[in-house]
C-alpha cells in the first residue's frame, strides 16, 4: 500500500449492517435477501455485492460518500479492501480493460426510478477522474461529463414513477488509447418516446427542455421566441404539472446551454435549437374546427409564430396541416390528388410534424456529441448502458411495450451470462456440477419478437400495418383479433377488451392497443417533408435530408422493426465485451428517503433472480480464466514463468498455484480454463502480483529518487549558503552534507507527533538547546511545519495515575506570520534568536543553516514577503514575566559575541547578559566545496524517510481545471440569426379566445386511478420462478414468539453547526443532523453515533433534544 492512506467512512467503529456480500448469507431465500438489503438501506449503505454483481438501492437523497476522497480510496484497491461501492466496480472495469486488453461494459438494469441514470453518471465521473491525459483528453472528458445534462434536458421527463425518467435508451462507449486515456467516445440512442412531445398522462411533464426554456428565458428570449407561461401551450397544459420537486429548471437551463457550447455547437446553432423547441410549442397551439366534414384552422393567428420560428410560409403551413397530396393508380396510370383532412386527421398531422421535428433535433444533438468525440480508430472502450427501466402505467401503449421488450432482452443477457452460460461452461470444461434451476425469460422474448411459427407480437403488428392504413380503430381491432387467433393459447399471453396482457419477467402488464398501429408505422408524409425542406433556415432544412424523387416507394421500416434490430445489435455489442452488472432496486413509490415497501422490494428481488444468482455464485467458482491468459497475468510471480512459460500451459498454471501454496480444494482445472472457487484465493494471487510489481517499482523509484535527491540537496545547500553569504562566518563542513530535515524521526514518535496537525508536513525537526532568562540551558524539540514553529519539552507529572512519569509538553507554538525576525551573530557560533511579539526564543542548533533556509522559504510562501534576518555581535531579546524572584520580571537580556579561540563556544553568563567567545571560522564568503559525483548517498532510515516525504510533498496532485463551456448564445446573436435568415417580420403572440382543454378519451374515469402503482401481479413468470425453488417443510407450530423488550431510549442531540472530522475516531456532521449520545465527557468531547458510525464530537456544536 506504500504511504497511501487507507481509511473510510465504514472502517472505524462502524455498526455492522447486514453482510457486504450476500454470498455470505446464512440463509438463501428472498426474505433473507430483503432483510439484509433493508438493514443496510436504513443505515445509508445502498450498495451490496453478490460476488461481482453490484446491487444498488435508490436512497432518494444525496449521500456523502461520492467525493474525491472515495475516488482515491477505491483507485487500484481490491474489492475486499473497502465496503461495496459503485467506484469499486468502475475501477475493476478500468483496470481489467488495461490489463486484459479487452473491451468492458456495464449493464445497469432495474425498473423506472431505481437509480440507473445516476449510477451511469457516477461511473463516467469516476473513470474521468482516475484516467490521465493532456488537453485533448481533458476536452473529451468534458464532453463525456457535459453530454449528460444536455441529453437529459432533451431526453428525460417527469413521470408518475420517476422525476427524472430517461425516455430514451443510451449506450455510451468511452474510447481509450493504449495508455488508458479517454480520447474518444460514441453514443448510440434507442427509441425516443416521441409521443410525449404531444401528450402526457396526468401528473407527468413533457421533456425537461421545455420547462427549462420557459424558466430560464431572458427578456430577449421571451420576445424573440414567444416564450410565456407553460399553461399557454397545449403541449404542456394537458397534464397540469409544470414543476418538479428538487429540480431547478432555471439553473439547469444554464447548464444545458453551457453543455451545448462544450460539445461544439456554435452560438447560431444553439439559437436555432431553441427556435425549434419554441416552434414545436407554438405548433401545438394550432387548433382545428370542422366545417362541412373538413378541418379548418380555428384561429389563423396561431399560424404566424410557428411559421416565423421555423422559417416556412404561413399559408403553406395551413395547407399542409389540413390537406394531403396522394398518388392514385388506376389501370397502370398514376395521378396526384389533393385530399382534404378532417379534424382528427389534421390534429394527427400537426402532431406528426411536431414529433418528427423533435426526434430529428434529438438525433442531431447525439450526432453533434459523437462528432466532438470522434477518433480515427478504435482501441479499447468501456460501454455504459443506461436505458429506460421496466414500467407500468395506468394506460400502457406502444412505447411501454417497446421499453419493456428491451428490458426483457437485458434480463435475458443477465440470465444467459450469469446463470445459463456459467452452468453450461462447467459442463463443457468437465467440472463437477449440480444444476440449479431458474426461470429463463427467453420464452417471453420469443413471444414478442419471434419470426418463426408461431409469429411474435411484433411480426403480427407489422403484417397488420402493411395491409391496412393504420389510422383509426379499425387497424387496432384487427391487430387484437389476429393476436388472439395466432398466439391466444400462449401461457404468457392473454387478451382483454381493449388490448392484450403479457406476463413479463417483472410481472403482468396490460397493453391498450389504441394507437399501436399508427405509432408502429411511424410514417412522416411527403407533404410535411417538402414543407420543412422549404424552410429559410439551413439548419432546419438539413434535418430533413430525404430525396423524395429518387427514394424507393417500398414498404417503410416500422418502429417495432427498428427497436427489435437495435435491441439485437445492442445484445451482440454487449456479448463482445466483458460484462459487469448493476442491479438497481427501487425501495418505494413515494420517492422519499428511508421509506421501505417490503412487498415491492421482495417482488424486485424475485424477478431479478437474485436468489438464483447467489446460489450459482455460492456453489460455483468466483473466477475463471483461459490458461494462456492466466499465465500471462500472473507470470511475474515466479522466475520460471517470467517473461514466458516454456512448456505445456496446464503445467505452467499448476506451477503458479503451487508457488503461492493455494489449497487444492480451492481450484479446479478444466479442459482449457482454470476455475478458482473463493474470491479470497483470487485476492491472494492479486496481492502477490501487486507485491512483485511494487518491489520492482520500488527499485525504479529508488534509483530515480537518488538522482532527484542529489540534485535537490545540491540546490538546498546552495540556497542555504546564499542566506548567510558575506554575513556570517561558517563552521567547517556546516553545509558540505546532505540535508535530512527530520533528525528526530517524528513518524516513529507519536508522543511528539501528537502536537502537530494530522495533515501537517514536518519540514524540520531536531533536538536544540534553549536558553532561559537566567541563561540556563534546557533541551527542546524544535519542529517546523508550513504553518507553525513548535517547541516541545518534557515535564514530570505531579498528580494523577501517571504521577512521577516524564511526559511530553507543548511549550510554544508560534504561527509563522507572528515571527518578526531572526537574529544571529557574525561569528561561527550556532546561536540564533527567533523574535516574536510576546517574547523571544534563544536557541542553539548545529543545523541552524538548514533550519534557517527552510524557515526563510516557508515564511515567504506564507506571508508573501521575505523574513528579516539581522546580523550583529550584540543581540538583545525579550523575556516573559516569570514570577516574583530577582529574575522574574519581564524585560530584555543581551548576548555579547567576542572573538576567542577554538571551534567550541565559551559561555560566561551574568545577571542580564551572556558573553559568548568562539574562534574564527571559515570566511564569510565561503560556499559549499563538496561536489556530489556519486548518484546518491544513504544516511539511514530517517534520511530515506525524509527524502520520501519531500518527494511526496512535491508531487503535483492537482488537475487542470476543466474548460468551461459557453453559457449559451447571446441574445444579440439570437436576434441577429432570426433577422438575417427569416424574411418575415416577427409576429405578436396571439391570445386564446377560450381556454383550451386537453382532449380526453370518453372512457377516461372521472378521477385519477392510481392502482397501477401497486406491486404488479407476477403472472406466469412468477409461477415458474416459484417452481424452481426448493420445497421446504412447513414450520412446526408451538408457543408464539415472545414480543421483544422495548429498547431504552437513547438520548439525542441536534447539531447547531457543521463539523468536519479532524481524526478517524471523530464524527463529521451537518447542521440539523440528529446524533445519538452514548457518553458526555467533562472535557467537552462527547461520544455518540450518526448514520451507523460511532465516534467523538464536540459538545459545544450541539444541543440536546
Amino acid at each position: 500500500m506504500g504511504s497511501k492512506e487507507r481509511y473510510h467512512w465504514q472502517t472505524q467503529n462502524v455498526k455492522v449492517s447486514g453482510v457486504d456480500d450476500m454470498v455470505l448469507l446464512s440463509k438463501i431465500n428472498e426474505d433473507a435477501i430483503v432483510d439484509n438489503l433493508k438493514k443496510r438501506y436504513m443505515d445509508d449503505y445502498i450498495f451490496t455485492y453478490i460476488g461481482a454483481v453490484l446491487i444498488s438501492v435508490n436512497p432518494f437523497k444525496q449521500l456523502p460518500y461520492f467525493t474525491d476522497r472515495e475516488v482515491e480510496l477505491y483507485q487500484g484497491a481490491a474489492q475486499y479492501e473497502n465496503p461495496p461501492h459503485i467506484y469499486a466496480l468502475a475501477d475493476n472495469m478500468y483496470r481489467n480493460m488495461m490489463i486484459d486488453v479487452e473491451n468492458q461494459c456495464v449493464i445497469i438494469s432495474g425498473e423506472s426510478g431505481a437509480g440507473k441514470t445516476v449510477a451511469a453518471k457516477y461511473i463516467m465521473s469516476y473513470i474521468s477522474k482516475v484516467s490521465g491525459g493532456g488537453p485533448k483528453v481533458q476536452q473529451v472528458k468534458d464532453i463525456i461529463l457535459k453530454s449528460n445534462p444536455l441529453l437529459e434536458a432533451f431526453g428525460n421527463a417527469k413521470t408518475v414513477r420517476n422525476n427524472n425518467s430517461s425516455r430514451f435508451g443510451k449506450y455510451f462507449e468511452i474510447q481509450f488509447s493504449r495508455g488508458g486515456e479517454p480520447d474518444g467516445g460514441k453514443i448510440s440512442n434507442f427509441l425516443l418516446e416521441k409521443s410525449r412531445v404531444v401528450s402526457q398522462n396526468h401528473g407527468e411533464r413533457n421533456f425537461h427542455i421545455y420547462y427549462q426554456l420557459l424558466k430560464g428565458a431572458t427578456p430577449e428570449h421571451r420576445e424573440n421566441l414567444g416564450v410565456t407561461t407553460p399553461d399557454y401551450y397545449y403541449y404542456l397544459n394537458q397534464s397540469g404539472t409544470y414543476t418538479v420537486d428538487d429540480m431547478n429548471d432555471k439553473q439547469e437551463f444554464s447548464e444545458t446551454m453551457g453543455a451545448m457550447g462544450v460539445v461544439g455547437l456554435s452560438p447560431d446553432d444553439q439559437s436555432t435549437v431553441l427556435q425549434i423547441v419554441a416552434g414545436i410549442l407554438h405548433l401545438g397551439n394550432i387548433a382545428f374546427q370542422e366545417q362541412g366534414n373538413y378541418a379548418v384552422v380555428d384561429s389563423e393567428d396561431f399560424l404566424a409564430f410557428p411559421a416565423y420560428l421555423l422559417g416556412i410560409d404561413q399559408d403553406r403551413l395551413k395547407e399542409k396541416l389540413t390537406s394531403r397530396t396522394m398518388d392514385s393508380k388506376w389501370g397502370g396510370k398514376s395521378e396526384t390528388i389533393d385530399v382534404t383532412l378532417n379534424t382528427e386527421q389534421a390534429a394527427f398531422t400537426r402532431d406528426a410534424l411536431s414529433k418528427a421535428l423533435y426526434s430529428r433535433l434529438f438525433d442531431y444533438l447525439v450526432d453533434a456529441i459523437n462528432k466532438a468525440m470522434q477518433k480515427d480508430r478504435e482501441e479499447f472502450n468501456i460501454g455504459v448502458l443506461d436505458i429506460y427501466g421496466f414500467e407500468i402505467f395506468q394506460k400502457n401503449g406502444f412505447e411501454q411495450f417497446c421499453i419493456n421488450f428491451v428490458n426483457e432482452k437485458l434480463q435475458q443477457i443477465f440470465i444467459e451470462l450469469t446463470l445459463k452460460a456459467e452452468q453450461e461452461e462447467y459442463m463443457q470444461e468437465g467440472i463437477h456440477w449440480t444444476p440449479i434451476e431458474y426461470f429463463n425469460n427467453k420464452v417471453v422474448c420469443d413471444l414478442i419478437e419471434s419470426k418463426a411459427n408461431p409469429l411474435g407480437i411484433m411480426c403480427i403488428l407489422d403484417d397488420v400495418c402493411a395491409t391496412m392504413h393504420a389510422k383509426g380503430e379499425g387497424a387496432d381491432q384487427t391487430l387484437l383479433q389476429k393476436l388472439q387467433s395466432q398466439i391466444g393459447s400462449h401461457e404468457h399471453f392473454n387478451s382483454w377488451n381493449k388490448g392484450f396482457i403479457v406476463h413479463h419477467y417483472a410481472g403482468k402488464v396490460s397493453y391498450d392497443v389504441s394507437g399501436f398501429c399508427e405509432r408502429n408505422r411511424d410514417v412522416l408524409f411527403n407533404d410535411l417533408i417538402e414543407l420543412m425542406q422549404s424552410s429559410e433556415f439551413p439548419f432546419i432544412k438539413d434535418l430533413f435530408p430525404e430525396n423524395l424523387e429518387t427514394e424507393k416507394k417500398g414498404r417503410p421500416t416500422t418502429a417495432s422493426t427498428k427497436i427489435k434490430k437495435q435491441a439485437n445489435n445492442l445484445v451482440q455489442t454487449l456479448m463482445k465485451c466483458t460484462p459487469h452488472y448493476i442491479r438497481c432496486i427501487k425501495p418505494n413509490e413515494t420517492k422519499r428517503p428511508r421509506d421501505w415497501e417490503e412487498s415491492r422490494v421482495k417482488h424486485q428481488v424475485e424477478y431479478l433472480g437474485l436468489r438464483e444468482n447467489i446460489r450459482v455464485r455460492r456453489a460455483g467458482y468466483a473466477f475463471r480464466r483461459v490458461f494462456s491468459k492466466f499465465l500471462h497475468r500472473y507470470a511475474i510471480l515466479t522466475q520460471e514463468t517470467w517473461p514466458q512459460w516454456r512448456g505445456e500451459e496446464r503445467q505452467g498454471v499448476l506451477h503458479l498455484l503451487r508457488s503461492v501454496n493455494m489449497d487444492s480444494d480451492q481450484y479446479q482445472l478444466g479442459k482449457t480454463k482454470i476455475f478458482i472457487k473463493a474470491p479470497e484465493s483470487l485476492f491472494l494471487l492479486e496481492e502477490m502480483r501487486e507485491r512483485k510489481y511494487n518491489g520492482y517499482a520500488r527499485v525504479i523509484q529508488k534509483a530515480w529518487r537518488k538522482h532527484i535527491a542529489v540534485r535537490k540537496y545540491v540546490r538546498m545547500r546552495e540556497e542555504a549558503s546564499d542566506i548567510l553569504l558575506n554575513k556570517k562566518e561558517r563552521r567547517r563542513n556546516s553545509i558540505n552534507r546532505n540535508f535530512v530535515g527530520d533528525y528526530i524521526g517524528t513518524d516513529n514518535h507519536p508522543e511528539i507527533r501528537q502536537f502537530v496537525g494530522r495533515r501537517e508536513r514536518v519540514d524540520f525537526a531536531e533536538v536544540v538547546v534553549k536558553y532561559d532568562r537566567r541563561f540556563k540551558t534546557v533541551k527542546r524539540d524544535l519542529i517546523l511545519t508550513p504553518k507553525f514553529l513548535y517547541l516541545i519539552g518534557r515535564e514530570k507529572v505531579k498528580q494523577g495515575p501517571e504521577k512521577g512519569q516524564i511526559k511530553e509538553v507543548l511549550k510554544r507554538r508560534i504561527e509563522l506570520e507572528k515571527v518578526q525576525s531572526v537574529s544571529l551573530s557574525t561569528l561561527q557560533d550556532d546561536f540564533f534568536i527567533v523574535h516574536e511579539e510576546q517574547y523571544d526564543s534563544v536557541l542553539q542548533s548545529t543545523f541552524k543553516t538548514e533550519f534557517l533556509s527552510l524557515l526563510y522559504k516557508r515564511y515567504e510562501e506564507r506571508c508573501q514577503r521575505k523574513l528579516p534576518l539581522k546580523f550583529n555581535n550584540l543581540l538583545e531579546f525579550k523575556v516573559k514575566k516569570g514570577g516574583w524572584g530577582p529574575f522574574g520580571g519581564a524585560g530584555s537580556r543581551q548576548i555579547q559575541f567576542l572573538p576567542g579561540e577554538g571551534d567550541q563556544a565559551t559561555l560566561k553568563p551574568s545577571s542580564k547578559a551572556l558573553t559568548v567567545s568562539i574562534g574564527p571560522g571559515l570566511p564569510k564568503n565561503s560556499r559549499p566545496t563538496r561536489k556530489d559525483k556519486r548518484k546518491s548517498g544513504y544516511f539511514g532510515n530517517q534520511a530515506s524517510n525524509a527524502g520520501q516525504r519531500n518527494m511526496d510533498s512535491g508531487r503535483n496532485t492537482g488537475r487542470g481545471q476543466r474548460s468551461r463551456g459557453r453559457t449559451g448564445p447571446s441574445s444579440a446573436g439570437r436576434h441577429s440569426i432570426l433577422s438575417r435568415q427569416c424574411s418575415t417580420e416577427q409576429p405578436t403572440l396571439p391570445q386564446h379566445r377560450r381556454p383550451r382543454q386537453a382532449q380526453s378519451s370518453p372512457q377516461a374515469p372521472p378521477q385519477n386511478n392510481m392502482d397501477f402503482m401497486n406491486v404488479p401481479d407476477q403472472g406466469v413468470a412468477g409461477i415458474q420462478r416459484r417452481r424452481s425453488k426448493e420445497s421446504k417443510p412447513v414450520p412446526g407450530v408451538g408457543r408464539p414468539k415472545p414480543a421483544p423488550k422495548p429498547k431504552p431510549r437513547v438520548p439525542q442531540c441536534r447539531a447547531l453547526y457543521a463539523y468536519d472530522a479532524q481524526d478517524t475516531d471523530e464524527l463529521s456532521f451537518n447542521a440539523s443532523d440528529v446524533i445519538e449520545i452514548f457518553t458526555e465527557d467533562s472535557s467537552g468531547w462527547w461520544f455518540g453515533r450518526l448514520r451507523g458510525k460511532e465516534g467523538m464530537f464536540p459538545g459545544n456544536y450541539v444541543e440536546k433534544i
